[in-house]
Formats: structure tokens, C-alpha cells, sequence
């Protein structure tokens, strides 16, 4: 079977437990990846501390210091450049990001719902949670797909999987069984990435067999 080792970037705002699982899955062999570069959007990020603990190069490009968004962009490409980067990977970073046109088709982002719903600007952490408990649905989940300049949460759906709601659940409780479904899910659409399995056809992504 065909696989490239995969350079990641990694763009992130907060305490880095996505960043956390990649780590662990690269350094069990489960992910046929190096993470690159982190870049976070603020400069109290515990991600920053964890990509430091793992000898991982990481950098902070604050919001706060770029009145244009599009400053704030062009400051992120110039660190993304200056390494070969294969993957971006999204990892609850709050900002809207607008890539280099050759990084089209390599980003990634997670969300903790099904999209379409509870997606969209304004939708991060434990909003998404607070928002389907009160809606009152019976299944939540999470959606790995491939991120574009649309808007946020849009571009063709890689993975889903649903998460029961239970009737006792808290904010809390469904954002931790959701979390742990995304710990699966993630490092798996990447491993999908890196063996040239998915292919992108519109909006669908098709999984393709593996070539032995």
C-alpha cells in the first residue's frame, strides 16, 4: 500500500488536546506523519507547551496584533511556507483562516457536531454542545472534513460518526463522549490522507480501496 509520511502543520488557539492525540498516535506508529509546525493564535495557548514538551517547533501568531484579517492570514502562510508542509490540520483554532492557494485540498478541521448541524460561525467548544442539549436532539457527533475559504465548517465531508445523547447528559459529559469519538476519527481521515485514499468529487469524498 502506497503512503507518503505526511509533514503536518498544526493551528490551534487553546489547550492542544487534539495536538495531544496526533502526538500520541505519531509516536505510537499509528499515524504515518511528522507534525512540523504549531501555530497558535494566541500566546497562552497550552498547545504551545505541549508541542515544546515533544521537541515540536512552534510558533504564535496573535490575532490581537493584526487589525486585517487578512494581515493575520498572510503572517500564518509566511511560517506555513518556510517548511513543506503536505496537511493542515485544524485543531480548534478560532480564527477564520484564508491559506495559500497551493495549500488548497490540504487542510483539515474537526467539528463536534453532524454537520450541517450546529455548524457555522459562532459554533466552537462547548457552544456546539450547549446548542444541540438545548435543541434536544437524540444523537450528536463529530465531522472531520477538508476545510476551505468558503465559511467556516464548510468543504467536502471526509468522516462522521453520531454520539448518543443521553437524557441525563451535561454539557460537559456529551462534550467528552463526542471528544473521544474525534480521537478515533481524526488521526484515522489523516492516515486515509497520507495512503492516497480519499478523492474528492465535488462535495463527496470517496474512500478508496487500499492498493496492496
Amino acid at each position: 500500500m502506497a503512503q507518503n509520511r505526511l509533514n503536518l502543520a498544526v493551528l490551534l488557539s487553546g489547550g492542544g488536546t487534539t495536538l495531544q492525540n496526533l502526538i500520541d498516535h505519531v509516536e505510537a506508529g499509528k499515524l504515518n506523519a511528522t507534525i512540523a509546525l504549531v501555530i497558535s493564535s494566541r500566546k497562552d495557548a497550552y498547545g504551545l507547551v505541549r508541542a515544546a514538551k515533544h521537541g515540536i517547533t512552534a510558533v504564535c501568531v496573535n490575532r490581537r496584533g493584526y487589525k486585517e484579517l487578512g494581515d493575520f492570514n498572510r503572517a500564518i502562510n509566511h511560517h506555513l511556507n518556510q517548511y513543506e508542509i503536505d496537511l493542515i490540520i485544524m485543531a480548534g483554532f478560532l480564527s477564520f483562516f484564508k491559506p495559500d492557494e497551493k495549500y488548497k485540498g490540504k487542510m483539515m478541521n474537526i467539528h463536534p457536531a453532524l454537520i450541517p448541524a450546529f455548524s457555522g460561525k459562532g459554533f466552537y467548544g462547548h457552544r456546539v454542545h450547549e446548542a444541540a442539549l438545548s435543541y434536544g436532539v437524540k444523537i450528536s457527533g463529530c465531522t472531520v472534513h477538508f476545510a476551505d475559504e468558503e465559511g467556516y465548517d464548510m468543504g467536502p465531508i471526509i468522516l462522521q460518526e453520531a454520539v448518543e445523547v443521553k437524557d441525563d447528559d451535561t454539557v460537559e459529559t456529551l462534550a467528552a463522549r463526542v471528544f473521544e469519538k474525534e480521537c478515533e476519527l481524526y488521526p484515522k481521515a489523516i492516515q486515509l490522507y497520507a495512503e492516497g485514499r480519499l478523492k474528492v468529487e465535488g462535495r463527496h469524498v470517496r474512500i478508496v480501496e487500499a492498493q496492496s
